[in-house]
């Protein structure tokens, strides 16, 4: 037997299992690595002593897969996989994508759309009654009525679609683990109704007292300010001190959301990584090719959880949560020592990050007690005077990772939070990123340059990213290194009208960027950008939010950021006539394009049209 839990009969038959405790089904192919919700989880519930099947990427056309292992002494537990089926299979343009990261051979096609649902409806008409547990991102981030890109309407809850019993939001160890022993202990899941991090349905009748009540799902469906509002009550109970349980009516059926569940201590994500994941895909993968979503994972390490960078774009704080929680060094160094020993491992660990790579605390001492402040953001529009600013661990443990033996080089290509690591007094951190952890580039994301679309995102003002350029440059050349900033940029964000995306293209051509990548912004389930973008709202303020929509002018903005391709040309230009930006159409050095058809069109956009200046110069010829 090999060290990946069962996947087949054979598997199952040869540990004398006669049912397993739960059978896990996934969307993804089985990784058994510590970046995989389904690793975690069924780890987790190993350690606890329970048994659990993997039926990885099942035919959903046919009930043989589901079959497999017959029907589990105690729940089925169902996940889409590491990201929603919906945003793994098309691109923010709706376009089919060719290729899937979490499948063998990167093949397309693998899972269904809304797999949850599919998964979902597919065990019920085989096994009828039989418990079922949903969790992972798809279910987390639909848990209450949402606007969905692909349907371009207001679905309900999963909850409600799927016909699940129960739904696990978040990170879900604390969870799983309450529930498997409540289960085990013979409570019916449809009478669990007080786990934290969990969502269930109910007759109103059986409503909990005191719970915040959000807009019901026909009236966000039909209005929508009441979505937003109910978009902004549901962000707002989001804190494990002070989140309050919050219900939203279904028709006959009310959608209740317990508190968060806490995070977890250093002591228990200590455990959790400690467990014993073989750190890569099930060796029956191997002939298809593998499976391309280990390749960035495989030698790297996650050192947090959470992130109160809190950018509205980003799913983290409706899932993971904006508390800060790490491990320890001992655990990290440990997983380190243990990557060594894998075959593969050419002495280089790819990341020691996680959402934040340089986060390894809360964001200030408050919180802890308090929790994190409401509708407030701890580092945009600026960084609050309370910050706690300290790199002095992080530091600490990096340099023991790369004194250990066979680590050649530790890289960083998480997300680093500029803006945090600029209100460090000391300079060590920055000097120590630059001498030890960069790789020729390094990847930061400012997204925007506009104020205004700025403070839609949620991310602070660009004078923060250019004081961190500045330092970033100095400190670069002074340690006689030839590195580079590599920006992340988001056209198309709600708030960014044709004029932001102009002046965005203006300021990386005087600041001599030219982004190869540009990422059009997707509305996926959940976020406070995705309210925007639907509503035109924006939830914590009611203002109305412009929401560039149609294909021709997200088109044009994406164009926009990379004016200087050839083949943009004529986008570019009719861009900027449509805006009235003549004077960026020319020669000049601050023009970003040559006219189309040369000179002449010079001539016509400033007021003179080439054709006349022609004629009357020849009319004049004649009378001479």
């Amino acid at each position: 037997m090999n060290g990946f839990l069962p996947i087949s009969r054979s598997d199952m038959e040869e540990r004398g299992i006669k049912q397993f405790d739960f059978v896990y089904i996934t969307g993804d192919a089985y990784v058994d690595h510590p970046s995989f919700g389904v690793a975690i989880i069924s780890r987790v519930l190993e350690d606890l002593g329970y048994t659990v099947g993997i039926i990885s990427q099942p035919d959903w056309k046919s009930d043989r897969d589901f079959k497999r292992f017959g029907r589990p002494k105690l729940a089925f537990l169902v996940t889409a996989g590491n990201i929603d089926s919906m945003v793994a299979h098309y691109t923010a343009a709706k376009r089919k994508r060719s290729d899937d990261a979490y499948t063998p051979g990167g093949k397309a096609g693998k899972r269904p759309d809304r797999a949850v649902i599919v998964y979902c409806k597919k065990i019920r008409e085989i096994y009828g009654d039989v418990p079922i547990a949903i969790g992972g991102l798809e279910a987390s981030l639909r848990r209450f009525a949402h606007y969905d890109y692909w349907d371009d309407c207001v679905r309900p809850s999963i909850l409600v679609e799927s016909m699940a019993d129960i739904l696990m939001f978040g990170m879900g160890e604390h969870q799983i683990t309450e529930l498997a022993h409540r289960l085990s202990h013979g409570e019916d899941i449809r009478e669990i109704h007080d786990v934290r991090g969990t969502c269930y349905l109910t007759e109103p009748v059986n409503t909990p007292i005191g719970a915040a009540e959000c807009p019901s799902f026909e009236q966000v469906r039909d209005n929508k300010k009441l979505y937003a509002k109910a978009c902004r009550q549901q962000y707002d109970q989001q804190d494990e001190v002070y989140g309050k349980t919050v219900i939203q009516r279904h028709g006959k059926m009310m959608l209740v959301q317990n508190p968060p569940a806490l995070s977890l201590t250093t002591e228990e994500l200590d455990h959790v990584y400690s467990l014993p994941y073989m750190r890569t895909y099930h060796p029956s993968y191997e002939s298809m090719g593998g499976v391309p979503g280990i390749k960035e994972v495989q030698f790297s390490i996650t050192h947090n959880r959470g992130c109160f960078g809190y950018c509205n774009f980003c799913s983290i704080a409706l899932h993971q949560g904006r508390r800060v929680t790490c491990r320890s060094e001992e655990s990290i160094l440990e997983e380190a020592k243990k990557l060594t020993e894998m075959s593969g491992f050419k002495g280089y660990i790819h990341d020691v990050g996680g959402p934040t790579a340089n986060f390894r605390k809360p964001s200030c001492e408050k919180q802890m007690k308090l929790g994190l402040c409401k509708g407030k953001k701890c580092l945009a529009p600026e960084p609050c005077p309370n910050l706690d600013v300290d790199h002095r661990e992080y530091i600490d443990i990096l340099r023991k990772l790369r004194n250990i033996k066979g680590v050649k080089k530790v890289f960083i290509r998480s997300g680093i939070r500029y803006d945090y690591l600029m209100e460090d007094e000391s300079d060590e951190f920055i000097k120590e990123l630059i001498k030890n952890h960069v790789s020729g580039q390094l990847k930061v994301a400012p997204e925007h340059c506009s104020a205004a679309v700025l403070d839609k995102m949620g991310k602070p003002h660009i004078e923060a990213y250019k004081k961190f350029q500045q330092k970033f440059y100095a400190i670069t050349k002074g340690m006689g290194k030839e590195q580079y900033l590599v920006p992340y940029l988001m056209s198309s964000h709600p708030g960014s009208t044709l004029k932001e995306a102009i002046d965005l293209a203006v300021f990386l051509k005087e600041h001599n960027m030219r982004p190869e990548q540009v990422q059009d912004f997707y509305p996926t389930p959940g976020t406070l950008s995705t309210c925007m973008f639907y509503t035109g709202y924006d939830p914590y303020t009611m203002e109305e939010v412009y929401v560039p929509k149609t294909p021709e002018e997200k088109k044009m903005q994406r164009t926009l950021l990379q004016y200087f391709k050839p083949e943009n040309k004529k986008i570019v230009i009719s861009a900027l006539k449509k805006a009235g930006r003549h004077d960026l159409i020319g020669y000049g050095k601050n023009c970003l394009v040559t006219p189309e058809n040369g000179r002449n069109e010079t001539r016509a956009v400033n007021g003179r049209k080439s054709g006349k200046a022609k004629n009357n110069g020849i009319r004049k010829k004649k009378k001479r």
